[in-house]
C-alpha cells in the first residue's frame, strides 16, 4: 500500500494528493509564523527589560497629559549597546505586532501584549532613576517593577494561548481581558505615583546634578530654545 507521499502521485490520488500538499504547506507556514512570533517576543522582552543606564537627553516635556518618566525629566534610557531604549522598543513592537497579526492573533490581544512591554520599560526607567537618586521611599520602584513584569507575563500567556490553541482560548479570552483591564488600571496608578514622586522639582534637580554635574547639556537646552 502506498504511503501518503506516494499517494499524491498515483492516478486516482490526485485530489487527495493536492489536499495533502495544501495541508502540509499550511502546517509548515503555521510553524514558521509561530516561530516568528517567538523570535519577536524574545527580542522585545530583551529591550523592555534591558535598560542599563540613563543620561541627559532632550529638554523636559512640561506639557500636560500622560508623560513618561524619561520625557518628564529630560533623560534618555539606554541599552547595553548604547541604543535609545524607547526608540528600540518602538521598532521591536512594530515588528512584533506585524508578526502576531499575520499569525492570526486578534488585535486586542496583541495590543495588550505590546502595552505590557511599554509598562515594563517605564518601570525599568523609573527604577533606574530611583537608584540614581539613592532611593525615594514613595516611588516604590521595586513593587512597580514586579507588578509590571507580572502583568507582562499574564499578557504573554494570553497571546501564546491564542497562538497555539485559538479555538480553545476563545472561550476564556473575554474573561482574561477583563482581568487584564483591572490589572493594568492598578499598574497605571502605580506608575503615575512613581512619576509624581520622581519628577518633583527637587528630585529632578538632584538627578541632573548627578548626570550632568557641570550643566553643559542643560546650557545647550537653553541655547536651543533661544530665538
Amino acid at each position: 500500500m502506498p504511503g501518503l507521499v506516494e499517494l499524491a502521485y498515483t492516478t486516482g490520488g490526485g485530489v487527495v494528493g493536492a489536499a495533502l500538499t495544501n495541508y502540509f504547506t499550511k502546517v509548515q507556514e503555521r510553524r514558521q509564523l509561530r516561530a516568528e512570533v517567538y523570535r519577536r517576543l524574545e527580542a522585545t522582552r530583551a529591550i523592555s527589560g534591558g535598560v542599563l543606564e540613563i543620561r541627559v537627553g532632550l529638554p523636559p516635556n512640561t506639557l500636560t497629559g500622560r508623560k513618561s518618566v524619561a520625557n518628564a525629566l529630560g533623560i534618555v534610557a539606554v541599552l547595553e549597546d548604547g541604543t535609545d531604549a524607547h526608540r528600540a522598543l518602538r521598532e521591536a513592537l512594530s515588528e512584533l505586532l506585524t508578526a502576531v497579526l499575520v499569525a492570526g492573533i486578534p488585535r486586542r490581544v496583541a495590543d495588550f501584549a505590546a502595552g505590557a512591554h511599554e509598562r515594563v520599560l517605564e518601570s525599568a526607567v523609573a527604577a533606574t532613576v530611583d537608584r540614581r537618586l539613592g532611593g525615594i521611599p514613595d516611588a516604590n520602584s521595586e513593587q512597580l517593577t514586579q507588578a509590571a513584569q507580572t502583568y507582562r507575563a499574564e499578557t504573554t500567556r494570553l497571546l501564546l494561548a491564542v497562538l497555539w490553541h485559538p479555538w480553545r482560548a476563545r472561550l476564556r479570552t473575554r474573561s482574561r481581558i477583563r482581568k487584564l483591564r483591572v490589572a493594568v488600571h492598578a499598574l497605571h496608578l502605580q506608575q503615575e505615583a512613581a512619576v509624581a514622586a520622581l519628577t518633583r522639582p527637587e528630585q529632578a534637580e538632584a538627578l541632573h546634578q548627578r548626570l550632568d554635574p557641570d550643566g553643559t547639556l542643560r546650557e545647550t537646552w537653553i541655547e536651543d530654545r533661544l530665538p
